[in-house]
């Protein structure tokens, strides 16, 4: 018999209500099959994961984080809050995020990442989509080394496309290269991830509505 050590494949969902979004999604992730997309609210994702575009402190006061915070109940905010000050100290960097459990069955966990330092700010003109979503995905990885197989499927919404003002295909181009950067690598912290992005896409102005694969830094050498 032939025992496969390959990981499970994530199963990732992208959901969101604005039709303007879900047609980015299509076409920039037209070659990516594996990945659903569809029209509706991240509440009605049956996954082990949501995950919710915040702010610096957790606070979930408006946009996608109100309408989680309703969903799960104010105890929601108190445990991304509580994981934001233990780990970060109380401010939560862009390009870095927290999972916790939610409290309900479905889903188990919630991954919160910020694509803003305060609650309400025009982030288009930054990579803080891009860096979001890849730290998003950094947090499961991170989750499944803590207790392998826990998250196996995951949702999101068009990061920044709202409250954000990010421009639906950005926004989909953008979380593209956050993805597939996924695929092709898991970093040792969130220091490397953010310096690797910023590295790669710190010129995409030049390139406007334009998908660009981040290249994952090379691995070290195994000692001998």
């Amino acid at each position: 018999m032939t025992v496969s050590n390959s990981k499970p494949q994530l199963k990732v969902v992208l959901s969101d209500v604005n039709a303007k979004v879900v047609q980015a999604w299509q076409s920039a992730f037209a070659d990516t099959p594996e990945v659903e997309i569809s029209r509706g609210s991240i509440i009605d994702r049956h996954v082990d994961a949501w995950v919710s575009p915040t702010n610096a402190h957790g606070a979930m006061n408006g946009g996608v984080d109100a309408v989680i915070k309703r969903h799960l109940g104010a105890g929601i905010e108190l445990r991304v809050q509580r994981a934001i000050r233990d780990g970060f100290g109380g401010a939560l960097p862009i390009g870095s995020a927290v999972c916790v459990p939610s409290g309900a069955a479905n889903p188990k966990f919630l991954i919160s990442t910020p694509t803003m330092h305060h609650s309400a700010e025009n982030v288009r003109e930054t990579l803080n989509v891009a860096l979001a979503c890849a730290a998003a995905f950094q947090a499961v990885h991170l989750q499944n080394e803590r207790q392998p197989g826990s998250i196996t499927s995951i949702a999101l919404v068009g990061m920044g496309a709202a409250t954000g003002k990010v421009p639906p295909q950005v926004c989909a181009n953008l979380m593209w290269a956050g993805y597939t950067l996924f695929q092709d690598h898991s970093f040792g912290d969130y220091d490397e991830l953010r310096a690797t992005v910023c590295g790669q896409l710190g010129d995409i102005d030049s390139r406007p509505v334009q998908r660009v694969r981040i290249t994952p830094p090379a691995r070290p050498a195994a000692r001998r």
